[in-house]
């Protein structure tokens, strides 16, 4: 047995906890940077906290300037900032964007260079100045994991880096600050809280070297993973519709930043497979939440590897809560299947890559730089070469996930005999 587990020095999560923000800022550094957005920063419950901060630490100084899918120009920005007040502990507060720009300005501050010097697994080369993460959204998980994904202006798709040394110090998860949470950011982060949790658990298993554990951040799932994933997966699937309808749901609240944040566990060593990293290239070309992206692509993902999950797809039907007592396999997939199509229709998710403006003839150019995006690739469960991501792009194009739409879209790219 060889396995490893990651996270935040110190965990905190419940009601009320974001009380406890100041104090452990404190006891981290004197000098805070503080990371947010414009919308975050205008809530009266991040207002105080930044306040609270300030009272508490001997120098604060704030960027609130984070944009969508962390930018390198935003990187630049904000490390001026950390080097203006030469910042010894960041706290980030807000959603997957915020929390991503924050370890990679940890980073960029500590061991100097750009973001580019550290793209791919385990390129930092050591620890960074302590990071507070405040989730304000239940989705990424980031305030557990090790990653940053950003934007690069000059590739046509996402990039991630990947690194230990990243986790946050401490995650302070508090559902009291996503009670504002918008129905369609819900509904966005929700998912992709949902797709960390089942990607994980229906990751491909690998062996591993006593090297491996520290040499990589993605191992694919291991019986610890596959405990959180299914927590996550079981929270997720009874509150996602209620809080995206009724924000003001605030057990509902309260499942989602659970769920989100075992999710994150889980993937913080299984790792994510197919539908994120075909959602790289794709919510590059199309600018569309990420969220929208990997839960469109999803269904369509898990049928094409069906072969090789169905009794994983089968134990997450009733995990989700759906009655498959005197089911086969196939039949408990067929209707897990069937009932996240439903979900995601319920909470607003497109059904097909036409919906969001993604051209057909470019399908099979997402796919080849999809299968760039190793990390992610090697833990998904079905085959992995370009014509096979392609099929998975094709049904999600038409809309037709079956298996039978995936193998004909195979043999329309043989050459007639």
């Amino acid at each position: 047995m060889l396995e490893t587990v990651r996270g935040p020095r110190q965990l905190i999560v419940g009601e009320g906890v974001a009380q406890n923000i100041p104090r452990v800022v404190a006891e981290s550094g004197s000098r805070v940077l503080i990371v947010t957005d414009q919308v975050v920063l205008e809530q009266p419950g991040v207002a105080g906290i930044v306040a609270a901060v300030r009272e508490k630490v001997e120098v604060v100084e704030v960027f609130s300037d984070a944009t969508p899918d962390v930018p390198l120009a935003d990187v630049d920005l904000a490390v001026s900032v950390a080097a203006e007040v030469d910042a010894d502990v960041i706290l980030a507060i807000g959603g997957g964007t915020v929390i991503d720009l924050a370890k990679i300005v940890g980073v960029i501050w500590r061991h100097g260079g750009t973001p580019r010097d550290f793209y791919g697994e385990s390129k930092v080369p050591g620890p960074t100045i302590p990071l507070v993460a405040v989730p304000t959204t239940s989705g990424t998980g980031s305030e557990l994991t090790p990653v940053s994904v950003l934007t690069d202006p000059d590739r046509e798709l996402k990039v991630g880096v990947s690194s230990v040394h990243i986790v946050p110090d401490f995650a302070i998860v508090d559902p009291e600050l996503t009670y504002t949470c918008p129905a369609t950011v819900t509904a966005h982060s929700g998912i992709d809280a949902f797709c960390h949790a089942v990607e994980s658990y229906t990751a491909r298993p690998r062996a591993h070297g006593p090297r491996d554990p520290v040499e990589q951040v993605f191992l694919g799932r291991n019986p610890i993973t596959d405990h959180y994933a299914l927590l996550a997966a079981e929270r997720i699937a009874r509150s996602l519709l209620r809080a995206v309808r009724d924000g003001g749901d605030t057990d509902a609240r309260a499942d989602m930043s659970y769920g989100s944040m075992l999710a994150g566990l889980a993937f913080s060593h299984a790792g994510n497979a197919a539908p994120h990293a075909l959602q790289y290239p794709i919510g590059a070309a199309t600018h569309t939440p990420h969220g929208l992206g990997v839960g469109l692509l999803l269904p369509y993902a898990l049928d094409a590897a069906r072969d090789a999950i169905g009794d994983r797809l089968a134990i997450l039907a009733g995990v989700c809560g759906l009655d498959v007592t005197d089911a086969s396999d196939a039949e408990a997939a067929d209707t897990f299947l069937t009932w996240l199509d439903g979900l995601l229709a319920d909470i607003g998710i497109p059904p097909t890559l036409a919906d969001i403006g993604v051209a057909r003839a470019d399908l099979p150019r997402f796919a080849e730089m999809a299968s760039g995006v190793t990390r992610l690739i090697q833990n998904h469960p079905g085959p992995t070469d370009t014509a096979s991501l392609t099929a998975i792009l094709e049904a999600a194009w038409t809309g037709d996930r079956t298996r039978h739409a995936l193998t004909q879209s195979r043999d329309s790219d043989r050459p007639s005999t």
